[in-house]
């Protein structure tokens, strides 16, 4: 590639990184003076590239906003990054792409590629391997996503046709506090205007949104991410299990995901103690999470887990004595 094509498409590269640039900075960047600048962006400009001069004390050249800008310049670092974040997002399920529109943007970035590095990226891509399974497919379509971001973040009520866990559906009017990523999920946290009550929702479960006339006040208190793991963590379950754990709030909920426990700090003699919320389907799996807190703890209920922590307190000591287990 001749000098002053290799300059124009490193100019356009420079343009594409947004912001206004100054002639001074850009024949600088570029390695030539500002009249050759000047010529450059012509080119551009021929190319159908919209290229604006702002003038004034600040002013420079910048990309107008709202066009398709070819070609698509990328670093190796940056196609590398692209590439992966791609592969990564279908792999947690956190990329906002349903159905293969994660795999034709992949294509599509790979097409456009030089050879020497298309290879070499196949060759990071095809020797990577995952120590998780992959997740489920919950992307939200993006006929869903974008106006409920919109609404978000216009403060706008928003219309949603949505189907519970059950299987019921119905039209929600809520007012969205914000858009929060979790554990392979989408969710849009806020008022029910239905019920009168703050609720969270799957995005995944949502058939339709659309953007109603007027304007809400967000309430103060917990971000939306904070909301998303309260909810998770209250939602209805089989069992309620209530716990006291010794310790602070902090420590106890470094140990604990905030999606599943609910830890509130309670006055006592000594160092303090604080209750934990848990609510599950099974309880089988708690008394090992109990014992991995390395903490004194009281089970205030239900009275089956009481049982299920003394059977493995039973088992631990017969490990720790070296007794065999029991022949079934």
């Amino acid at each position: 590639m001749s000098r002053p094509v290799s300059r124009v498409l490193t100019l356009l590269e420079l343009l594409q990184a947004g912001g206004v640039r100054s002639v001074a900075e850009l024949a600088e960047r570029l390695g030539v003076g500002e009249r050759t600048v000047r010529r450059y962006v012509d080119h551009l400009v021929d190319l159908d590239v919209p290229v604006e001069s702002v003038r004034g004390r600040y002013g420079g050249y910048r990309l107008a906003p709202g066009h398709r800008m070819p070609p698509l310049m990328l670093t190796d670092d940056e196609a590398l990054a692209v590439l992966l974040g791609l592969v990564a997002g279908r792999r947690t399920g956190v990329t906002a792409a349903a159905g293969t529109a994660g795999e034709t943007a992949a294509a599509k970035v790979r097409r456009v590629l030089p050879e020497r590095l298309r290879h070499r990226l196949d060759a990071v891509l095809d020797s990577l391997t995952f120590t998780t399974a992959p997740a489920g497919s919950a992307a939200p379509e993006a006929a869903v996503l974008l106006p409920v971001a919109d609404a978000v973040r216009h403060h706008r009520p928003l219309a949603i046709r949505y189907t519970g866990g059950r299987g019921g559906s119905g039209e929600r009017t809520v007012y969205p506090y914000g858009l929060v990523a979790h554990a392979g999920r989408w969710y849009v946290t806020g008022r029910d205007l239905s019920v009168g009550a703050e609720r969270t929702f799957r995005l995944d479960r949502i058939d339709g949104a659309r953007v109603l006339p007027g304007t809400f006040e967000p309430p103060p208190g917990p971000g939306p991410a904070e909301r998303v793991l309260t909810a998770l963590a209250t939602a209805p379950y089989r069992h309620e299990v209530t716990v006291r754990v010794r310790g602070t709030a902090e420590e106890i909920r470094a140990l604990l995901p905030r999606s599943v426990a609910v830890v509130a700090a309670q006055d006592g003699e000594g160092e303090g103690w604080c209750r934990v919320e848990i609510r599950a389907e099974r309880l089988d799996w708690l008394p090992g999470l109990l014992a991995s807190l390395d903490r004194p703890f009281v089970v205030e209920r239900p009275d089956e887990l009481r049982g299920l922590v003394a059977d493995l307190a039973g088992r631990l000591m017969d490990a720790a004595r070296g007794t065999p287990p029991p022949r079934d």
